[in-house]
């Protein structure tokens, strides 16, 4: 069996307004799904396991370490989409954001990085860690909005929030070290 990336986006957060984006945390229904997906057969092939640096993948990446037993390797530029000019907005708002997001990939929406940067943050981080992988599956840990983006390119889509994972705890797989045949998003439990 050929190795694999799998491109897992953290499930459900606490959301705080008041709190950086960056900082939210996992809920207890968000960890009970990780700890779900760690357990599962999707994983047995890991050998590797890289997050962003933000709160939220951090914590889905360490449940998947500890049951794995496989130390978390944090990379930056695996974060999700800049959007700290805005910082909180209220769901209805974020959801307009993001159609714009995705809808005009070199503006910017009030300050946020535009869509093909973040493409291209993320496709720069993972050419780093797949030019190092030495074998077996490798997980990365990370965000829906980029993974939306990163699937897009590796797939010869055009950047649309029609790709876009349906729900936050998703994964999408793809063949190493090619980085080919992206299959369509899965929930992670």
């Amino acid at each position: 069996m050929r190795a694999r990336l799998i491109f897992v986006t953290h499930p459900q957060v606490t959301v705080d307004p008041l709190t950086a984006i960056t900082g939210w945390a996992l809920s207890e229904t968000g960890r009970r799904r990780a700890d779900i997906f760690a357990r599962s057969s999707t994983l047995d092939d890991m050998t590797a396991l890289w997050s962003s640096g933000e709160t939220k993948a951090l914590e889905t990446a360490a449940i998947i370490g500890e049951h794995r037993r496989c130390p978390v390797q944090v990379i930056a530029d695996l974060g999700e989409n800049d959007r700290s000019s805005t910082g909180y907005l209220p769901p209805a708002d974020f959801e307009a954001a993001a159609d714009r997001f995705f809808a005009a990939p070199s503006e910017s929406f009030r300050g946020w990085e535009t869509a093909r940067a973040a493409q291209a943050r993320v496709i720069a981080a993972l050419s780093r860690i797949v030019q190092d992988h030495e074998g077996g599956d490798l997980v990365i840990v990370s965000h829906g909005a980029v993974g939306t983006l990163l699937r897009c390119l590796l797939a010869g889509l055009p950047i649309d929030r029609r790709h876009d994972q349906p729900g936050q705890g998703h994964y999408w797989t793809a063949t190493l070290p090619d980085l080919a045949d992206p299959t369509g998003w899965q929930p992670i439990a």
